[in-house]
């Protein structure tokens, strides 16, 4: 975010580039309790906030994990989440609400029905006047966030790759309508340090292709 471009701002230099820029708020995860991880105390959030408003950054994100179907401990993940996200929202920037269901979970399909139930009930309880992104690994049952991304406290509802394959990713968002892709890890698994330049761009190129079919279905 400090950082220069093509002698603008990073932040400056992206939205030039129709890439919108987006900060990493949080400082990592607390050790598991009650089946979930939640963040660690953010000792720097105010002033970076005031950072990236001022550098014309237009979101931030920031990552929870959830292990287990424990309604408490899920219950505590969104709590959390929504009230950084309600500091955030002050200071004019637009949170991405990020409560990750580890995809390899033995109750995977429980937590994700708990974790709907405890959305909506957050942003039911949002100003009429806000909005959040909420990022969420794909559900277990198709469609299960429709009504998520029709809220009106909803700018957009993304997905996760969250250890899928690209092509396992891409499958299952296909999947459920109007969810698009945030992919990071299913995005990079082509590329290799050692390749040539021309050998990487083709890679990523194919994943993105691959990635945007996907969201477009």
């Amino acid at each position: 975010m400090d950082g220069e471009a093509a002698g603008q701002s990073v932040p400056d230099y992206l939205k030039s580039r129709g890439i919108v820029p987006f900060l990493k708020v949080d400082q990592g995860l607390e050790e598991e309790a009650n089946g979930v991880q939640l963040m660690k105390p953010m000792t720097n959030l105010i002033s970076l906030l005031e950072k990236g408003a001022a550098k014309g950054v237009y979101g931030t994100k920031m990552r929870s994990v959830i292990h287990l179907a424990n309604r408490e401990g899920i219950a505590a993940i969104v709590k959390q989440q929504f009230e950084m996200a309600d500091q955030i929202a002050a200071h004019g920037l637009m949170p991405i609400i990020e409560p990750e269901v580890n995809i390899k979970s033995a109750k995977r399909s429980q937590a994700d029905a708990i974790l709907h139930g405890q959305l909506l009930k957050a942003l039911d309880a949002m100003p009429v006047d806000r909005q959040v992104i909420l990022k969420l690994s794909i559900p277990s049952e198709c469609n299960l966030y429709a009504d998520l991304i029709q809220h009106p406290r909803v700018l957009r509802v993304v997905a996760l790759s969250g250890g899928f394959t690209t092509d396992e990713a891409c499958s299952e968002l296909a999947k459920n309508s109007a969810m698009i892709a945030s992919f990071s890890r299913a995005l990079l698994e082509s590329l290799q340090h050692s390749q040539s330049e021309a050998e990487f761009s083709a890679a990523l190129d194919g994943a993105i292709q691959q990635i945007y079919e996907a969201s477009k279905t």
